[in-house]
């Protein structure tokens, strides 16, 4: 490992506080690392009209040296020297960090988070979602030159609400998966001394290695990679400052959808995370963005992955990490739906021939880059119709693939499964979901998921055939991920999601085996995990359905197990209106508003504004504006060098081309930027355990486990629909409708077999689910006896042997087991003696007579009832002997090496 603490980037200096001062020329910007103990200062003039100038003198401050820099700023700006009252220095607001810059048609607006909320934490690293901003006009009111259409276009840019799914994190690289973000941390070290010394040599900051020459070899390398920008959403806000400032001043955000829970397994925290990322690219609402543009990004492309880890040890290096992506996107065509027509379903119209598969070649050329191979399709549109509808997308798509493929090697292809999910929901004798077990079956055993560790021995011990028939690329360190499920369907919503839900919950079966959590990689329905993995994944649906289609999911996972309520049908039905509505009427302003946030329109003085636009097709699709120089190949259609090392991804390989997307700094081993310990346990900070979020998200023996006494305790174990944690606190119909963001677990009778989950069963637990903090949750369930004027209350304990034991116990025993048990007592009498009177003497229950076995053995070490006691080493003996007298008051006298480490953690924390 290149980083000890297994860190993928930098410090955050100057990101995760900040302080907003101004005066009547300039606004100056105060940032700081979260122990408050090294400062950033970022000067910001408002002399200028419609220009921006941003100076940063890229100098580390200490506290008291910004605070004598912002004294002499409050004296020097005093209309009269002495006067407090007329302090030319007051503090605007306090922020969290920068999204950006923007100017419309006046001067630079700056748009600043003032509000956020922890939403999941991944090996130490803090997640935040956004949850309110604030965006300030930069210059001086002397200085303003108004323009008429600035608070419209002012408007316009708010309707994006940034405290809807937009997620940031100061330490982790949001932009990648996991398994980048880890395999560039184990590049070899020599590279990065070479790639250190070429950075300091161009390096801008003349301050940036200021005391590492007198810390001799005691320093660890970080490293940080340039993000992805496709799934970055405030790349073009911060493109004016972004080559001005140093780095710790750039938080990029995504848009998606982030959660993350608990599952206990037997008191051992394993966290959930499920991370989705939304292209910046060809973004859009349902009807308006359809199909792909001339770069080869589809609409509504989003890319989902699921994160596993052992929360008990969260450093990168030393813990247990895993994760699997999928994708899903448009059909990658040139189509549309004209929605002029107020028709539920539009039809759909090819607007392009490509008979050369040009924009698809241009899009899996995107996905071999960054996830290798194989790409696998799973497309669910219909293939049988009266009228031609969705079967037009699939035509097209099987000629594009199959013209693609005849130029690839063969075991590189893109495999392409169609499977018409409408059909199959719609027949009483398929079971939709068995079918998508099979096929998420293969799918990842052709792809493989990451995991940063070697297989564990249990595997060894307990071999599966399933496990030795699984893909990917398996290196010393553990396994990799090649290749990724592309899913769609025509809006890539209700069926998408529940696809990818049954592909998930087979690799999070896979990644719990990596672990040697679980004995095969088999998960079954209506088990604690599953439905804390379903719950997750309701609310990854909903929240894409409503950025993209403007309702949440109308089938969910529980309507293709056919278990749904009869209430179901009428909500399916007001979120079906809701969507319409949505989409005719409220869509057209959102996608203004998006064009406009992402930058793709950018308002001038004497061109049209962004309302007069009859259309915004020649917005995303630039060929039409101009004729591309360069013509792609129409036989080798990839990048060059992408073949080379398939099935590997070409952006993880190590070459120069990738290195130069990597930024390699060296830090001393006591600094606070790469101390995981200090920034999660903020030992200089005061917190409460209510606060805490490890102990607030969603827990899967508190959520999810049933509260009788005497049920088994593991998340694996199936539960009954009266069982689950969540149906016996109540019917939850008067309070879904306030909580968006929080659904029901599936809940539903066990399956018959292990390997086929029946999907026409019954649902008796209906849709309960408690509301946060209406119900103690630890309560157990009790029933209640109305009799006259008094309540009588009865604990339910009594349970059967099945559901206790999951056999039946027989009434009778056999001869042949009562003979088994009789040799069985004989052979403990003759081995183990009594004696009456001794136990008679010191017994003070009944039992002990009959439990405490004295060894009738001559020989100390012949029996099982004597141990040897450990035996330590005389280092350890001392170290014990020392913490002793340190209990009693009686320090030891500390030796150099002790006086050595402790100046070196002044010198970096205070100096």
């Amino acid at each position: 490992m290149v980083d000890e603490f297994g860190r993928p980037s930098y410090c955050h200096l100057g990101v995760n506080s900040k302080t907003y001062h101004s005066v009547t020329t300039r606004y100056f910007l105060v940032g700081s690392n979260p122990a408050e103990t090294k400062y950033r200062v970022l000067k910001i003039d408002r002399t200028e009209p419609k220009d921006l100038v941003v100076i940063d003198d890229k100098h580390v401050y200490t506290q008291q040296e910004v605070r004598e820099l912002l004294g002499r700023l409050d004296l020097g700006n005093r209309t009269k020297m002495g006067q407090k009252g007329s302090s030319g220095l007051s503090r605007a607001v306090s922020a969290f960090g920068i999204v950006g810059f923007v100017r419309f048609l006046e001067g630079y607006y700056i748009v600043l988070i003032t509000k956020r909320r922890k939403m999941a934490d991944i090996g130490g690293h803090a997640i935040y979602k956004i949850e309110d901003t604030n965006m300030i006009y930069i210059p001086n009111d002397s200085v303003r030159v108004s323009h008429p259409d600035e608070a419209r276009y002012l408007r316009i840019f708010q309707n994006v609400d940034l405290s809807s799914n937009f997620y940031f994190s100061y330490s982790y690289d949001l932009s990648h998966s996991l398994q980048y973000n880890l395999t560039v941390l184990r590049m070899p070290l020599e590279i990065l001394k070479t790639e250190t010394s070429q950075t300091r040599q161009e390096s801008f900051d003349i301050f940036e290695d200021e005391g590492l020459s007198a810390q001799g070899g005691s320093g660890v390398f970080g490293i940080c990679s340039k993000p992805y920008k496709k799934y970055v959403w405030n790349a073009k806000l911060l493109e004016a400052v972004e080559s001005a400032v140093h780095r710790d001043w750039l938080l990029y955000i995504i848009h998606g959808f982030c959660g993350q829970s608990k599952l206990l397994i037997y008191g051992r925290p394993i966290y959930v995370t499920l991370i989705a990322r939304r292209s910046s690219k060809f973004a859009g609402t349902r009807f308006l963005k359809r199909g792909a543009n001339c770069e080869g990004d589809v609409a509504n492309e989003v890319e989902t992955e699921q994160i596993l880890y052992d929360a008990s040890v969260m450093s990168f290096s030393a813990g247990s990490y895993s994760s699997y992506v999928q994708v899903r996107g448009s059909v990658p065509l040139y189509w549309s739906q004209d929605i002029s027509t107020m028709m539920p379903k539009p039809p759909i119209t090819l607007d392009q021939a490509d008979p050369y598969a040009h924009v698809a070649a241009l899009h899996f050329d995107q996905m071999l880059q960054r996830f290798g191979s194989p790409i696998i399709i799973l497309n669910l549109v219909k293939e049988r119709e009266k009228r031609k509808h969705e079967r037009i997308l699939s035509e097209e798509l099987v000629a594009a693939v199959t013209y693609l493929n005849q130029f690839l090697p063969p075991e590189h292809t893109i495999i392409y499964i169609p499977w018409d999910m409408a059909k199959y929901t719609k027949s009483k004798l398929c079971n939709v979901l068995d079918r998508l077990n099979v096929i998420a079956e293969s799918v990842v055993k052709k792809t493989g998921f990451f995991v940063n560790r070697p297989d564990s021995y249990c595997s060894i011990l307990r071999p599966d055939e399933k496990w030795n028939e699984l893909g990917g690329c398996v290196v010393s360190t553990g396994r990799l991920q090649t290749g990724v499920l592309r899913t769609n369907c025509v809006d890539c919503l209700d069926r998408t999601n529940t696809a990818q839900f049954m592909v998930g919950k087979c690799a999070l079966a896979y990644q719990l085996y990596s672990l040697g959590l679980i004995d095969k990689p088999n998960l079954q329905f209506d088990t604690d995990a599953v439905r804390l993995f379903e719950e997750l994944y309701e609310d990854h649906g909903d929240t894409l359905s409503l950025q993209y289609g403007g309702s949440q999911l109308v089938h969910r996972v529980k309507t293709y197990r056919k278990i749904a309520p009869w209430t179901q049908h009428s909500k399916d039905i007001m979120q079906t209106l809701s969507r319409y509505y949505s989409n005719a009427f409220s869509d057209a302003d959102r996608q203004d508003s998006i064009n406009l946030f992402l930058g793709v329109f950018k308002p001038a003085e004497g061109k049209p504004h962004l309302w007069e636009l009859p259309t915004d097709f020649y917005l995303h699709h630039k060929n039409t504006l101009s004729l591309s120089q360069t013509r792609q190949s129409y036989t080798y259609w990839w990048t060059t060098g992408v073949l080379k090392h398939l099935p590997l991804p070409f952006d993880e390989v190590t070459c120069a081309e990738n290195r130069r997307k990597l930024t390699v700094k060296k830090f001393h081993k006591y600094e606070e930027e790469i101390d995981i310990h200090n920034e999660f346990f903020r030992p200089y900070e005061l917190s409460s355990f209510d606060e805490t979020f490890c102990l607030a998200m969603t827990n899967s023996t508190r959520d999810f486990m049933p509260k009788n006494v005497g049920i088994d305790p593991s998340p694996f174990t199936v539960r009954k629909p009266d069982e689950t944690g969540k149906s016996v606190l109540g019917n939850k119909n008067n309070r879904e409708e306030t909580v968006l963001q929080r659904k029901t677990a599936a809940s539903a009778p066990p399956p018959p077999s292990e390997e086929a989950v029946s999907s026409s069963s019954e649902d008796d637990s209906g849709t309960d689910k408690e509301d946060e903090g209406a119900v103690s949750q630890r309560s157990t369930p009790v029933k209640v006896t109305d009799t006259g004027d008094n309540t009588k209350i009865t604990e339910n304990v009594v349970q059967a042997t099945k559901d206790v034991y999951g056999v039946n116990l027989s009434d009778v025993p056999s001869e042949d087991d009562l003979s088994i048990y009789a040799r069985f007592v004989q052979l403990g009498q003759s081995q183990h003696k009594q004696d009456k009177g001794s136990q008679q003497f010191c017994s003070k229950h009944p039992l002990d007579k009959v439990i405490n076995l004295i060894p009738i053995s001559s020989f100390s070490q012949d029996n099982i009832y004597e141990v040897q006691p450990p035996r330590a080493d005389r280092k350890s003996i001392e170290i014990f002997h020392a913490h002793i007298q340190a209990g009693r008051g009686n320090m030891q006298p500390l030796g150099r090496d002790d006086f050595l480490m402790y100046r070196e953690y002044i010198r970096n924390r205070y100096m």
